[in-house]
């Protein structure tokens, strides 16, 4: 227990304010001490079944607060289940702590319950692995040896977690070991101040990889390696002292992928360059924006005349921006981002940091993409009603202006109509979270430019972990009492994919989130790729649409959720800026 509290404690004396903890025996030191920690008020509690969604949950915390939550978990697959999120965190550039109890070094390789290898399962993404010794020493005033080394692993953790001596943040991985007996009481000294902690670039770069197998010390537990496991493509080159200077000359346009910032509006803005932003890029705002970028990256005269791509972010979304970047006849300058360094053309040039050369913007090609998206733009607001026809004292008059507003009221949903809907309902005191599902791709083609806080999972674009990614977003966002709601805008697979993320224990506090879920029954994303021009329509709905017949509104009300089934537009608007509780799904059935 001593070592848990030296250990923990020295966390939220480094600012780590949420703990996500899944249940387990051999971590039930960590638990009872993050439960002490919870109960003096310095940190939120939140407590998981599934160590998958608890792993989500935090990075969500740690994508809208840009400090490192801690995931406690017990060991063997409970650690494993952590994977996905690690990888995320990593690809993405989100600061996550994953603390994993483990069997003591004498049970592990002996085929004892419940023990695997777990050191070197997140080495391909860990900005920095730890195997604690195995505590051995009880410490009655939290100053011994012991306590001062956990604190500085605790410092050297959260260092690199925010990105200390690598290009971006990232995941780290601290295995606790522990012996029986297991639990105990936490010591009085917990909460009490610290000596000061030293804190030292963390992730040391030099520092080897883990190896295959285990070093030789590795029975003593006292593995400590900076920088486990980073692979060479993903070691971080030395920043240039000055950014990389754009000239005037060529054709240029700026590209923000996800997560690209108002960085890539301002560049724009600077070189007087079209914007080509990504719904989830956070850049989707400004006089530069191109609308319906799809289209005009497609047309020979916009597309096909570009000599210059300058990358922000990470872009995924469509196939024509991936076209573009694999253009070898275009220059392309991508900014380094976490992850691997974007080179799709082979002869990507990568920079830290770039400047606009001074000299006049051409405003011949700035203004022939403003036209084009101006013309290519559409309005998916419902029409504004006929207010001459329906004040007329001409009977036909008043009666067909009431019968088109009826009409319109009553009009069904489709995807565009979704997303403008629920792009409309936001605003910046609020959070959008986006699914990787097909409406995220409706979205990226069809929406105009709002600067409001925008989430997605696109470092892999996995399906999984939406709704628990989310929920960590409105708990980090509303922190504090802090106005807004967090939106989340998906499909029917991926909402089943997190369904457990719907849990949440009755003695936490409702975050005020809304889960908006697209049903068309089954994977439609697939219909917009090759396999659906060669597969057969039994093929198709055996393997890859895999549809269902769940009924959305039992499982909302198993969990606790309120619920509303929608079919219209003005429907949808009203459930959308109308929250009946804190949390709330709405369903809104969809065509194939």
């Amino acid at each position: 227990m001593d070592a848990a509290a030296a250990f923990l404690g020295a966390l939220v004396d480094l600012g780590v304010r949420h703990i996500v903890l899944s249940p387990g025996s051999r971590s039930q030191a960590l638990a009872l001490v993050a439960a002490e920690l919870e109960l003096q008020g310095r940190v939120r509690l939140h407590v998981r079944i599934d160590e998958r969604v608890a792993g989500f949950t935090a990075l969500g915390i740690g994508r809208e607060t840009r400090m490192p939550a801690a995931v406690v978990c017990t060991s063997g697959t409970a650690a494993a289940n952590l994977v996905p999120a690690a990888l995320e965190a990593h690809h993405a550039g989100v600061p996550l702590l994953l603390l994993t109890a483990d069997r003591p070094p004498e049970l592990r390789g002996v085929g004892a319950n419940q023990t695997t290898r777990q050191l070197g399962l997140f080495s391909s993404s860990a900005r920095l692995e730890a195997d604690l010794p195995v505590p051995e020493e009880t410490d009655s005033d939290g100053d011994g040896e012991q306590s001062v080394m956990l604190r500085q692993v605790a410092a050297d953790a959260v260092e690199a977690a925010l990105g200390a001596g690598t290009r971006a943040p990232g995941p780290v991985h601290v295995n606790v070991p522990f012996r029986e007996p297991l639990g105990g009481q936490a010591p009085r000294w917990l909460g009490a101040p610290t000596a000061e902690l030293t804190t030292t670039a963390a992730a040391d770069q030099d520092a080897a990889p883990i190896a295959d197998e285990p070093p030789e010390d590795e029975a003593s537990g006292a593995l400590y390696q900076g920088g486990g496991g980073i692979g060479e493509a993903d070691q971080p080159a030395e920043p240039d002292d000055l950014p990389h200077l754009l000239d005037r000359g060529p054709r240029t346009v700026v590209l923000a992928g996800a997560d690209a910032g108002t960085d890539a509006e301002a560049l724009a803005h600077a070189g007087g360059w079209p914007l080509i932003a990504e719904i989830v890029s956070g850049s989707r705002y400004g006089r530069n924006l191109v609308h319906r970028y799809r289209r005009l990256l497609s047309d020979p005269q916009l597309g096909g005349r570009i000599e210059r791509v300058v990358v922000l972010g990470h872009p995924t979304l469509s196939r024509q921006s991936a076209a573009l970047l694999s253009d070898p006849g275009v220059e392309v300058l991508a900014v380094r981002g976490p992850g691997e360094p974007l080179n799709l053309n082979g002869a990507t040039i990568a920079v830290d940091a770039v400047a606009v050369a001074a000299g006049e913007p051409d405003r011949e090609w700035l203004g022939q993409w403003l036209r084009a998206s101006r013309d290519a733009s559409v309005d998916l607001s419902p029409p504004a009603p006929d207010a001459d026809g329906l004040s007329s004292a001409v009977p036909a008059e008043r009666l067909g202006a009431i019968k088109a507003e009826l009409a319109a009221v009553r009009a069904p949903l489709d995807r565009a109509a979704m997303v403008d809907a629920v792009w409309r309902a936001t605003w910046p005191h609020d959070r959008l979270v986006f699914g990787s599902s097909r409406l995220v791709r409706v979205a990226d083609d069809l929406l105009g430019g709002k600067k409001v806080p925008v989430h997605a999972n696109r470092g892999l674009a996995g399906i999984d972990g939406t709704v628990a990614t989310a929920t960590g977003i409105a708990i980090g966002s509303q922190t504090g009492g802090r106005p807004g709601v967090t939106r989340v805008l998906l499909g029917d697979l991926a909402l089943l994919h997190d369904a457990g993320a719907l849990l949440l224990p009755p003695a936490e506090d409702e975050p005020r989130i809304q889960v908006v879920v697209g049903n068309d029954g089954g994977g439609t994303i697939f219909d917009d790729l090759e396999v659906a021009a060669i597969a057969s329509a039994e093929v198709m709905d055996r393997v890859l649409y895999t549809p269902h017949t769940t009924r959305f509104e039992h499982l909302a009300r198993a969990y606790g959720w309120e619920y509303q089934r929608v079919t219209t537009r003005a429907a949808l608007d009203q459930a959308l800026t109308a929250p009946v509780g804190g949390r709330q799904l709405i369903e809104v059935p969809l065509t194939r």
